[in-house]
């Protein structure tokens, strides 16, 4: 809860951004596979437009996505979308630290064209994680498995836990894709 409440000046600047910029919510909500398979709803700012998934139905996002506003770009290159995601931290759906979770139709599609990839379900979901820190936006899921099997095994270490933490901090800051 401290961080939620350090966070939310920012919080709230980000709320007036996307409502300067671009009509409709500025929360996104959206469902997610956590922890043992549990679905639960995962909180964002929103980047896109509204209507992103209208006509194409569930796509991932991938860098130079054209369905991300202007000022969506500039939450997700210094990752202030994710920062609702405190509150999935706060009531147990999500760690600070884990494999990023996913949506319904892409773990369904992704546990029959990835071997081992339900092994990420044995830990509990994170706002980041080794994956983020060293693949980057755009690596495909199996590249992310490698790194989420990794932590898996490690889940315990605290220097991973916190080398996690600070590499995160660090291109946040450098405002570089995590």
């Amino acid at each position: 809860g401290l961080l939620l409440l350090i966070a939310s000046p920012v919080m709230l600047l980000c709320v007036i951004g996307i409502k300067l910029s671009s009509r409709g919510p500025s929360l996104y909500k959206q469902e997610r596979i956590g922890r043992n398979g549990k679905a639960f709803t995962i909180y964002k700012f929103r980047s896109m437009r509204v209507d992103a998934e209208e006509k194409t139905g569930p796509v991932l996002s991938w860098t130079a996505d054209p369905r991300v506003t202007p000022f969506g770009n500039f939450l997700r290159k210094t990752h202030l979308d994710e920062l609702p995601q405190l509150w999935n931290v706060m009531v147990g759906d999500m760690g600070l630290v884990g494999p990023r979770p996913e949506r319904p139709f892409f773990v369904s599609r992704f546990r029959n064209e990835v071997p081992y990839y339900h092994l990420r379900e044995r830990v509990k979901p994170g706002i980041t994680g080794l994956a983020q820190v060293w693949c980057g936006y755009n690596a495909g899921p199996e590249e992310k498995l490698e790194f989420d099997l990794l932590y898996i095994q490690h889940q315990h270490s605290w220097s991973m836990y916190f080398l996690i933490l600070y590499y995160t901090a660090r291109k946040i800051l450098l405002a570089r894709t995590v």
